[in-house]
């Protein structure tokens, strides 16, 4: 699949495919063509950014539909007193959490040492990279992996226990009321009776027809992904790479963290019961958002690729946490990719963690 193609159908699943009217499709063209005119075509470099179609890197996907996407407040928004450097202070741990709670944590020693950025992109604003933007019109909610309404507070300790391998936070303490404010006002910009695109946070690849394929996906990982998180994938620390900047390719960890590149598998990554352990999760964010520095607009890897070095980095060791509980209440509300028996369908075990899943009723549902 080329590049241009991968673009194009990435566009139509994220609804950037519909137009109004005649008239209002040529005054599009119009100012499309305007544009084009006007815009230089390098970057920075003085390098050309026109791709090998030979179509400008411009977005026109954009001028051509009727919906927009989510885009995170501004920081000059918030608010001034005592409200604002309560959000201020949850954007902090959002973005430096291993400064606080990871092995060598000023507050606690109680995660891996991930920050909550390397799950929710750019401090949980970047759009389709599982960003917060709906998070506080979502919760309260009631949560079938929980069998019960659970509150922001509560969703945000999930992540503690799931994704960072650690040990809730008091909810009622300052950090967990930091965290909840800075969540809040990412939600300031979004309109729920809208649903702006890029809000859900994961858009997942179209389904392929063959189970996703560890070993492929090795080979893809080795490609593209091993220079940020190395061929063993246990990431690099960030003090390795700040101190040799030819090192450095991205990224915006600090000496605050502990990794500046987040492991993906091993003792120090997220354990087998995280969201990212379901496989369309993690090929959905790697799809949007990797390598870097993509984004949604410019994706590399095609579904298959996505699917399969999803596959090959899940299949890695990682710490597991029970399971058991989970849908415990209602089996049939388990994801069609939710890797661990009982199910209520006749599908495998190894058929739910890695596919094929286009047959699955849940799968037909959900897409």
């Amino acid at each position: 699949m080329s590049s241009t193609n991968m673009q194009t159908d990435h566009a139509k699943r994220t609804g950037k495919s519909r137009l109004k009217t005649i008239p209002g499709f040529i005054a599009i063209i119009s100012i499309v063509i305007f544009i084009l005119q006007g815009v230089s075509c390098t970057n920075g470099n003085n390098e050309s950014t026109v791709n090998n179609s030979g179509s400008s890197a411009v977005d026109l996907a954009y001028f051509f539909t009727e919906e927009r996407l989510w885009i995170a407040p501004d920081v000059s928004t918030i608010p001034s007193g005592e409200v604002g450097k309560q959000i201020m202070y949850g954007k902090e741990l959002m973005i430096h959490t291993s400064k606080y709670f990871g092995p060598h944590g000023t507050i606690s020693k109680n995660t891996n040492g991930l920050n909550c950025q390397n799950c929710h992109l750019d401090a949980g604003t970047r759009p389709y990279g599982n960003n917060l933007g709906s998070a506080s019109t979502t919760y309260p909610h009631f949560l079938p992996r929980a069998g019960k309404i659970i509150g922001l507070a509560e969703k945000i300790n999930e992540c503690f226990n799931r994704s960072l391998n650690g040990i809730p936070i008091d909810t009622n303490g300052k950090e967990m009321l930091a965290y909840v404010a800075y969540v809040k006002w990412l939600g300031t910009t979004f309109k729920k009776e809208e649903k702006p695109a890029g809000s859900e946070g994961i858009n997942s690849p179209h389904f392929i027809d063959r189970a996703a394929d560890p070993a492929k996906g090795k080979e893809v990982y080795e490609l593209l992904c091993s220079r940020c998180h190395g061929k063993d994938g246990q990431g690099q620390y960030a003090v390795d790479v700040l101190k040799d900047e030819t090192k450095q390719q991205g990224g915006t960890a600090t000496a605050d963290d502990l990794f500046y590149y987040p492991p993906l598998w091993g003792d120090n990554s997220y354990n087998a019961v995280a969201t990212l352990y379901r496989l369309s999760k993690f090929a959905g964010f790697i799809q949007n958002n990797m390598p870097y520095p993509i984004n949604y607009n410019s994706p590399v890897l095609t579904d298959e690729q996505a699917w399969d070095v999803a596959a090959f980095v899940n299949s890695r060791q990682r710490p597991e946490k029970d399971h058991s509980i989970d849908y415990a209440a209602d089996i049939s509300k388990k994801p069609f990719d939710f890797p661990f028996p009982p199910y209520a369908d006749k599908f495998t075990q190894d058929q739910h963690k890695f596919g094929p899943f286009a047959e699955m009723p849940s799968a037909q549902k959900k897409h």
